[in-house]
């Protein structure tokens, strides 16, 4: 096995070991900063509807209670306007999701759904739970979701939804007596439910591996060729010489011309010790021959 074939050989395994541990690395890297990402978009807008829910209630409902009794106003209830304002969100941003999921909702658009009525449950089992953060397959592709829970703190959210006989007779109109009642203070009837499509920042986070990966292969081809040419001119060329010298001089050959002297690196200082053994190997045999 010549040096150059050793040489490659272990540098092609060096390679490989780096290549995989690269891979894998930044594979890892770039799929967790594309679910950051994503994370990011669902937080921002669950921000949002928070945000409208907190404007509804603060600066909205209070001008609009005084008309209830005589017609319901929706946008007086912040779940109502939190879902209206996403839901202009998702015109565009058609995977984009958002959901005031509720078990008993007086709105039959807010009945939550199997996966959805899962989530409610996992609240209700572990009280002390705010924030439940996962991913599921939808018909789209990945989804990324965030969810917390609605938990029935203000008592004054009652009047609307203990019993049909105290809610507004407006609001019964408009959805009846079937549905949104029997709530209990503190209870948690249901949960806020971001969900993010992942497919787009995936398949950024694998195109950049690819190129990544791609660039990486190109510099080491590079490489290999740049160490092989500097191998075979530095190394391997002198080397070969000094052993076709060798092999006349080993024969009484010693019309080989010496190296040229020169350098300071090892096979610099091969070549000198191979000139002097040769000076030295042919003063013996001319010694010989004259019988000295």
């Amino acid at each position: 096995m010549g040096l150059r074939l050793k040489f490659n050989l272990v540098l092609i395994v060096v390679f490989l070991a780096g290549f995989a541990a690269a891979g894998y690395l930044s594979r890892q890297l770039l799929q967790d900063n594309a679910r950051e990402e994503v994370l990011r978009n669902a937080r921002l807008m669950m921000d949002t509807a928070l945000s409208v829910r907190a404007y509804t209630v603060e600066q909205v409902k209070p001008h609009l209670d005084k008309q209830l009794e005589e017609v319901f106003l929706p946008q007086t209830v912040p779940a109502y306007a939190a879902t209206e304002t996403l839901g202009h969100i998702q015109k565009k941003y058609r995977d984009y999701g958002y959901k005031e999921a509720t078990l008993n909702p007086t709105n039959p658009r807010d009945r939550a759904t199997d996966w959805e009525a899962d989530i409610v449950q996992q609240f209700r089992q572990n009280a002390d739970s705010k924030e439940l953060i996962s991913e599921r397959v939808a018909a789209t592709g990945r989804l990324l979701y965030i969810a917390k829970p609605i938990q029935i703190t203000n008592a004054a959210c009652l009047q609307c939804h203990s019993v049909p006989a105290n809610a507004p007779a407006s609001m019964i109109k408009i959805y009846g007596e079937a549905n949104g009642f029997g709530w209990k203070h503190n209870e948690i009837i249901g949960a806020q439910v971001v969900t993010v499509p992942m497919d787009i920042p995936v398949r950024n986070a694998d195109r950049a591996f690819k190129t990544f990966m791609a660039s990486l292969a190109a510099v080491f081809a590079v490489v290999f060729v740049v160490l092989n040419l500097m191998l075979s001119w530095l190394i391997v060329r002198p080397i070969r010489r000094m052993s076709q010298a060798a092999d006349k001089v080993s024969t009484g050959d010693f019309d080989v011309p010496e190296f040229a002297d020169g350098g300071r690196d090892e096979v610099a200082v091969l070549g000198g010790a191979f000139n002097r053994m040769r000076r030295s190997l042919e003063k013996a045999m001319q010694m010989i021959d004259r019988g000295d």
